[in-house]
């Protein structure tokens, strides 16, 4: 291949993932073209690409961008996995892929472009967004829930107390 077609292919791949920082990395080798195909349908249902890439174009892509330490780290035939509505959907969707097909070596992930580069499978046990913000609501709520149950518990008591002494007038 030829410099300048390098050139182009790279800043093709440089302007698909331009502000992109949620990247998911997996190797496809192990698939027929059923089971890829199968793979590939679902993900697109989910919002989700899968593209595969020649290793030495990407890392020259990803060169003074967000995505550069993974560049740096991709070795072996690799696909990048990205979109959907997070990188735990993603990484979610693609343990379960692997899991049912066998044949996904999943590799590495990277969240929110941080250079810090993770497993697929660490990542996806992560909490997504609405987990986290349903934690939060029911941490917040807690403390005035019981202070509502202080301060209802002695008026419940007393409520009780007095239907008792109902009852038994009613019984005598």
């Amino acid at each position: 291949m030829s410099k300048p077609v390098k050139d182009l292919i790279a800043e093709a791949l440089r302007a698909r993932y331009q502000g992109v920082q949620d990247v998911c990395v997996v190797d496809l080798t192990g698939l027929d073209v059923q089971r890829t195909q199968r793979l590939r349908q679902d993900l697109v249902n989910k919002s989700i690409r899968l593209h595969v890439v020649k290793n030495s174009l990407a890392r020259r892509a990803f060169r003074g961008g967000p995505l550069e330490p993974l560049g740096e780290q991709l070795r072996g035939p690799c696909a990048l996995v990205t979109g959907g509505d997070s990188v735990i959907d993603v990484a979610q969707a693609l343990v379960h892929w692997a899991k049912e097909l066998g044949d996904i070596a999943l590799k590495q992930a990277m969240v929110d472009g941080e250079g810090a580069l993770l497993s697929v499978e660490e990542v996806a046990r992560m909490k997504g967004h609405w987990e986290l913000l349903g934690e939060i609501a029911v941490l917040v709520l807690s403390p005035s829930r019981t202070i509502a149950g202080c301060v209802a518990a002695p008026a419940a008591r007393i409520a009780g107390c007095l239907k008792t002494l109902a009852e038994r007038e009613e019984a005598a």
